[in-house]
């Protein structure tokens, strides 16, 4: 899959204070240290296209993007993975709905994401392959957890072979990530892709591993595993561990992934025998109209449009910044209004062409610190109004003659908001 054009970055010189990211699986903030020295590894979960990218997922690929800079600020090589869910129930669906090949809607979707994450200026990832693509590796990732006596059969009686899934009790280790009791996940796993009912199913929470083939869906050849295709969370497994390795520093995606998808995916992981993540991020949920952005409720606001109708992508990253990225927080036009005052405030304080490596140094050290974005606005605010900048725990004293004091080129290298032309 290709991937969008990716801005170009151009780091500040290396910082020697490490990232402070909290950790959804220890629930507590800590420093990232990769797993290979110098070297991070990153996994964001991808859209299934079957709709556009609204605000909701913005948010969770701006966070993203948000360390992804932070680490390249630390000095640190950085390697990012995502996945497209181009084979699913939802992008099936709609597709049948509309009366079009489900690959055609899939691939109008994806284009309109790369046009979204170029518009905002998200860093690329370097491996971007959707399941259809992946598929050998799915296919020998299920094979390969048969193999190691993790898969069992279901009988399916409206196909001519049978489902597997995976046998979570084998291991032992559902709930790793996300800590949560039996009761917790069975409240959501049936609305987000489960299927605890299922008859045949050893335990209520085992996930499918490949569907059989059934009339009218797209199905591959899988030898002894017969023909079909994947189910939802071996496919991040497989993209991980092709374009990262396994086990690798940190999976981020929305807060609404932490159950099933990345307790699930972990623990397909362990069925293999090795980890998955170090650690967890999770981006908050972004409301409209009183409730969650969602497809179902039809109460989204999609970038795209926004765009198209003259807002400047960098002020949407400003309201994206207003916000720390795990919160949730509803979106209105009137913080829109505000981040649009913000840019052209920036913008014109960029003029002046002073170097202040105190206001480059406060937004390095609030960046750090769990991505604090808010922090960083006070700053910036404080900045282009000519006032003193309030103080940011963690900030270093910049002693160096050479010290960084550019402050648009510093905004555009940690935060990927262009203040200059």
């Amino acid at each position: 899959m290709q991937s969008w054009t990716t801005p170009e970055l151009t780091p500040l010189p290396a910082s020697t204070t490490p990232l402070r990211l909290f950790d959804t699986r220890s629930g507590r903030i800590a420093p990232v240290t990769p797993v290979e020295p110098g070297h991070a590894r990153l996994y964001i979960c991808g859209i299934t296209p079957y709709d556009s990218t609204h605000l909701g997922h913005a948010a969770t690929y701006h966070a993203a993007d948000l360390m992804r800079r932070a680490l390249v600020d630390t000095g640190l090589e950085v390697t990012t993975a995502q996945n497209i869910t181009d084979v699913d129930d939802p992008l099936l669906e709609r597709a049948e709905r509309d009366g079009v090949d489900w690959r055609e809607l899939a691939a109008s979707q994806v284009e309109l994401f790369s046009e979204d994450m170029a518009a905002l200026r998200i860093l690329a990832p370097e491996t971007y392959r959707s399941v259809s693509e992946a598929m050998d590796e799915i296919i020998a990732t299920v094979t390969a957890l048969k193999e190691r006596g993790r898969a069992y059969r279901v009988p399916t009686p409206d196909a001519e072979g049978e489902d597997w899934y995976l046998d979570l009790a084998r291991d032992g280790a559902l709930g790793d990530v996300s800590g949560w009791s039996e009761e917790q996940m069975l409240e959501v796993f049936a609305e987000r892709g489960g299927d605890p009912d299922r008859e045949g199913k050893r335990g209520r929470f085992d996930p499918l591993l490949w569907r059989a083939e059934r009339e009218g869906e797209p199905a591959w050849d899988a030898g002894e595993l017969g023909r079909g295709r994947p189910g939802w969370h071996v496919e991040c497994v497989s993209i991980a561990e092709e374009g990262l390795g396994l086990p690798f520093d940190i999976q981020a995606g929305g807060s609404d992934l932490v159950f099933p998808h990345h307790d699930l995916s972990a623990a397909h992981s362990i069925g293999l025998g090795r980890p998955f993540a170090i650690s967890y991020a999770h981006a908050g949920m972004v409301g409209h109209e009183g409730e969650k952005m969602s497809k179902s409720l039809g109460n989204l606001v999609f970038v795209h449009r926004l765009v198209r109708g003259g807002v400047d992508p960098m002020a949407i990253r400003l309201v994206l910044m207003a916000h720390h990225y795990r919160s949730d927080w509803e979106w209105s036009e009137a913080e829109l209004e505000e981040a649009g005052r913000r840019l052209d405030a920036y913008r014109n304080a960029a003029r002046r062409r002073d170097l202040r490596p105190d206001v480059v140094e406060a937004l390095r050290a609030a960046l750090r610190e769990d991505l604090d974005t808010p922090t960083a606005l006070t700053v910036l605010d404080a900045w282009a109004e000519g006032r003193e900048v309030p103080a940011v725990p963690g900030t270093a004293a910049p002693t160096a003659e050479d010290a960084p004091g550019d402050v648009a080129a510093a905004v555009d290298a940690l935060f990927g908001i262009t203040l200059r032309a």
